[in-house]
């Protein structure tokens, strides 16, 4: 077994829209944003990750940095399999005097189309693996949560990422209800900048728009702990100047709404279309909520208010999906929701 294992690397995969999360031998080895930056001549890569980011927005002609998982899919497959590719390095697997054949499970979105899941095969494929199972990303993150979703119970879960926000009813090992719309992380920032650039009339970036986010960000304006001010630079529209601005929760509270309500509808359209047994387990169990968008400060009461249900944010929601994704790698052949 020792031989072999050193012939096989297993390792799993969230390429998320916003963050990429690996795991190798039950380990978080990579964690670092779904980017890359490339030499525009050359076509070299210069730099993925957290790298990558801090070039984002800053580059002269000859650079070009590009988020290649649009939506929670592969919008470019190039770009996608070289950065997996360096990702892969950055694991750890590639120690030997030949590269060892890689099993790799990778979670996708419940609403891919098979094209997209093809391309998703692909770009691991390119990138070294030699087997590649699928696993839906609403099943990850109920798997990572701690939910046993081989037993005869219901649970939901919703799952706010980078680019979409999954929610699913789980029953048997199974995705029994399901429903997926491209509202999470990256439209939030959207409706961050759009408000910081009506209501104080500078032009903030996506980098800035992230870090008002995490510092105020929030979905009502009565929480029980507000966070301070948060001081935003950008670009004056008027004066064509750097200038600062203090932000506030309730400024970010209302400018995320629209977004927030989206979900909170997809939410009361998936316990709709739920079997009634399924419905009374979801009442007695309550909603699960995963994913970097969970962390928004009074989510959890806007949607427990909305639907008159418990709704529990996991322990560490960021790496739930990343977490049942290295589980079911372990059950590689064994559960039946893996996709061949």
């Amino acid at each position: 077994m020792g031989l072999f294992s050193l012939f096989t690397k297993e390792i799993a995969i969230d390429l998320g829209t916003a963050n990429t999360v690996i795991l190798y031998n039950d380990k978080v080895v990579v964690d670092e944003p779904s980017i890359i930056a490339i030499q525009r001549d050359t076509n070299e890569v210069l730099a993925v990750g957290k790298h990558a980011l801090m070039m984002h927005g800053k580059t002269h002609e000859n650079v070009k940095t590009i988020r290649p998982l649009r939506d929670g899919v592969i919008a470019d497959f190039k770009s996608t399999e070289l950065m997996l590719r360096e990702f892969i390095k950055m694991a750890g697997t590639r120690g030997y005097f030949f590269p060892p054949a890689l099993k790799m499970v990778i979670c996708i979105p419940s609403c891919i189309t098979e094209v997209e899941e093809r391309a998703v095969r692909d770009s691991a494929e390119q990138s070294g693996a030699k087997e590649v199972r699928l696993i839906h990303e609403p099943m990850a993150a109920a798997i990572g949560s701690g939910i046993d979703v081989l037993d005869a119970n219901g649970n939901m879960i919703i799952d706010i990422g980078g680019g979409t926000t999954e929610i699913a009813v789980i029953s048997l090992g199974g995705i029994v209800t399901s429903k997926s719309i491209k509202t999470g992380g990256d439209e939030f920032n959207e409706e961050i900048i759009e408000c910081i650039r009506k209501t104080h009339g500078i032009n903030v970036g996506e980098a800035m728009a992230e870090k008002i986010k995490i510092a105020v960000g929030a979905a009502i304006e009565d929480i029980d702990s507000p966070p301070e001010d948060f001081e935003a630079v950008g670009h004056d529209q008027l004066q064509g100047i750097p200038r600062p601005v203090m932000v506030n929760y309730c400024e970010i509270a209302q400018a995320l709404d629209k977004s927030i309500y989206k979900i909170e509808s997809a939410v009361i359209r998936t316990l709709e279309e739920t079997l009634p047994e399924l419905s009374a387990d979801i009442y007695r169990n309550g909603i699960y909520m995963a994913g970097g968008g969970s962390l928004i400060r009074g989510l959890d009461k806007r949607i427990a208010k909305r639907t008159q249900l418990n709704v529990h944010v996991v322990n560490d929601p960021l790496k739930a999906v990343a977490r049942g994704t290295g589980i079911a790698l372990k059950n590689f052949d064994k559960f039946p929701f893996l996709i061949k």
